[in-house]
């Protein structure tokens, strides 16, 4: 087995009126987001978004701002840091159910639109573009880094999806039964995705769509992520409420981490650290987030969230 530690120490670049770094959660079962101080555990503010259903949560790249998608409706929160308010709120029209969410380094942003199997792409003054992906389910998506390539999880296509975010074409592959958890390398070479139908994740090449490998994990695979140093992929297993860690170069399993170890957790979003150091799990059925230490695999604490908090982002 690989040694797979890491070692690098916790950093973040400082905000102005911002002491320490804030983890957000979306709070599906309440309509909020919480804001919890990252140093002492604490959650300082609790506000409501406009709509239904918040799930995930995209910061801007300053780091001022962050957007919230309101999957039970058709728009998207931005939300001021500072003021823990909502300073916009962006109608999508048609396009409905919106969910996955990434707002990009040129203030572009861009999310799934599962109600009509649609990505939307809202240009930095918030002008909305619909692409029509035409696969049910459209649930997840990622960029690649140059920002000009999108990748969408369509759960109840059974695919993966590639769309040129110039022109709009798009590609499609299979991906296994219900494929939800999507993450592409660093270097933008794989996209990674977990099928929570039939338990197992799949590499495909980014600019191809060839499958690379098949790898099983554990049950219910509904979130992915891939370490920011590119060495990891980690799977949230919901239904053993656990962690498959894969080394990204060798494709194995290299360890199991049992978070809560029981699907009553309701264990869904993960997300890295900036340094790889922390790995944080929303558990929807407990409304809390564990915070686990990369290196030894040990739940360090669990931070009270509102209820069934799914989304998470950090604020440095």
């Amino acid at each position: 087995m690989k040694h797979w530690l890491i070692g690098a120490t916790l950093s973040f670049l400082a905000i102005p009126a911002l002491a320490n770094p804030l983890l957000l959660v979306g709070n599906k079962g309440e309509n909020s987001v919480s804001f919890i101080d990252l140093e002492t555990g604490e959650e300082l503010a609790r506000p409501e978004v406009s709509g239904r259903a918040p799930h995930e949560i995209a910061p801007s790249p300053d780091g001022s701002q962050f957007a919230v998608v309101n999957y039970g409706d058709n728009d998207i929160d931005i939300f001021d840091v500072e003021t823990r308010t909502i300073v916009q709120t962006i109608d999508l029209g048609d396009d409905t159910r919106p969910h996955g969410l990434k707002w990009l380094a040129d203030n572009r942003i861009i999310a799934t639109t599962e109600g009509n199997q649609s990505i939307v792409l809202l240009s930095p003054d918030r002008t909305v573009r619909s692409i029509k992906t035409n696969q049910r389910g459209t649930h997840m998506v990622v960029v690649d880094p140059a920002g000009e390539t999108a990748f969408t999880a369509n759960m109840g296509a059974g695919t993966l999806s590639r769309i040129d975010l110039t022109d709009g074409a798009i590609v499609s592959a299979a991906a296994g039964v219900e494929p939800e958890g999507i993450d592409i390398t660093p270097d933008g070479s794989e996209v990674w995705v977990s099928s929570r139908g039939d338990n197992h994740v799949r590499i495909y090449d980014a600019d191809s769509l060839e499958l690379k490998a098949t790898i099983e994990v554990g049950l219910f695979p509904l979130r992915l992520v891939i370490s920011p140093d590119g060495q990891f992929a980690v799977t949230s297993n919901l239904a053993d409420g656990g962690l498959s860690l894969i080394d990204v170069s060798s494709r194995d399993v290299v360890r199991t981490i049992p978070v809560s170890g029981s699907q009553n957790a309701g264990q869904v979003t993960l997300l890295f650290s900036a340094d790889g150091s922390r790995l944080y799990a929303a558990e929807t059925g407990t409304d809390t987030v564990a915070e686990i230490d990369f290196r030894s695999g040990e739940v360090l604490r669990r931070l009270s969230a509102g209820q069934q908090g799914d989304g998470l982002a950090i604020i440095p």
